[in-house]
């Protein structure tokens, strides 16, 4: 097992946030087992006939066959919310000594590397060009249109329940509502490893003053923490709500919802059982985000709906009264 020690002001330092950089790397995990992530096959089908056109060999070489990345791709996030652009120049900015260390921690010392990043790292500069590259065509072929809107409503759905379950409950509950693997006690929370794929080869860390960032993801299946234990503390975690990824929108019925509010409206209403910003709604159901926007103002001005805006972006959620309706 591993121990997060906490000191006395370490909680008021622990935050939580989501990295689109991240979730580009770890969804790479797809391509070595797509079998661990059902949720991911209509995009993986979307997007296989893309990956010919990119440099699908290092892209596979970033994961391990038991699932872990260099920790240089998955920067601790400098805010809540950061930009893919952002992080993506941090891991241009990576020192040699760090790349080469990292990835021989995520194959572990002694095992082969991948003929592609043993030949880069020869020549670090330019193959950590090669590599920063890479996952920027990755993300503008294959994530940012069709697949990132999805994923980053569930990922704000997901801090919004955990800062209520922190509220209403404290930290003890978030802590252990967060995965079934985490566990806390005495200013102590510990991270079962008994169904890791590969055993982490650190047991203890201290957040000693430097501050916990918890991070929702898609790609995982329990709680897992970066490979280095001396970088600044992070855990990552399933985010809630993951499965909906696959969901279709409900069908069209001509149940008693349908005919009093008409079905466009029955279906968003349906829809909205978690947060979701116009922009996801019209992917999820493919039409304008316009006509979307009209019907979620009906919808809201009945009492039916509550929005909260986060940044520039705002979402939609069912009130009471639309729980009760659509019961």
């Amino acid at each position: 097992m591993i121990e997060f020690r906490f000191e006395v002001g370490d909680l008021a330092t622990t935050s939580f946030a989501y990295s689109p950089l991240q979730e580009t790397v770890f969804s790479l995990r797809c391509l070595h087992d797509p079998a661990r992530y059902p949720h991911h096959r209509p995009w993986l089908r979307r997007m296989r006939p893309r990956l010919e056109g990119l440099d699908h060999e290092l892209l596979t070489a970033l994961t391990t066959p038991w699932l872990w990345v260099p920790d240089f791709l998955t920067p601790r996030p400098d805010r809540a919310r950061p930009a893919f652009a952002d992080e993506l120049d941090r891991v241009r900015r990576t020192p040699r000594d760090v790349l080469e260390a990292d990835f021989r921690a995520a194959y572990r010392t002694g095992d082969a590397l991948p003929p592609v990043v043993a030949r880069g790292l020869a020549e670090p500069e330019a193959f950590l060009a090669r590599v920063a590259d890479a996952l920027a065509a990755y993300w503008h072929t294959c994530l940012v249109t069709d697949w990132w809107p999805r994923v980053q409503s569930i990922l704000e759905a997901d801090l919004a329940h955990y800062g209520r379950v922190l509220a209403e409950q404290g930290a003890g509950a978030m802590f252990e509502d967060l995965d079934r693997r985490l566990s806390w006690t005495d200013g102590r929370l510990t991270l079962s490893t008994q169904d890791f794929m590969q055993q982490a080869p650190w047991g203890d860390t201290s957040i000693a003053g430097r501050g916990l960032v918890l991070l929702p993801t898609m790609f995982a299946r329990g709680a897992q923490p970066l490979i280095d234990p001396d970088r600044p503390p992070t855990l990552v975690y399933p985010a809630r709500g993951r499965a909906t990824l696959s969901e279709e929108p409900p069908p069209v019925t001509d149940d008693a919802l349908a005919r009093l509010l008409g079905r466009p409206r029955a279906r968003l209403l349906l829809l909205l059982a978690e947060p979701a910003s116009t922009t996801e709604l019209a992917h999820r159901l493919n039409v304008t985000p316009g006509a979307v926007s009209q019907h979620l103002a009906v919808l809201y001005d009945a009492g039916l709906l509550s929005r909260t805006r986060s940044g520039r972006v705002v979402r939609y959620a069912r009130t009471r009264l639309g729980d009760d309706l659509c019961r």
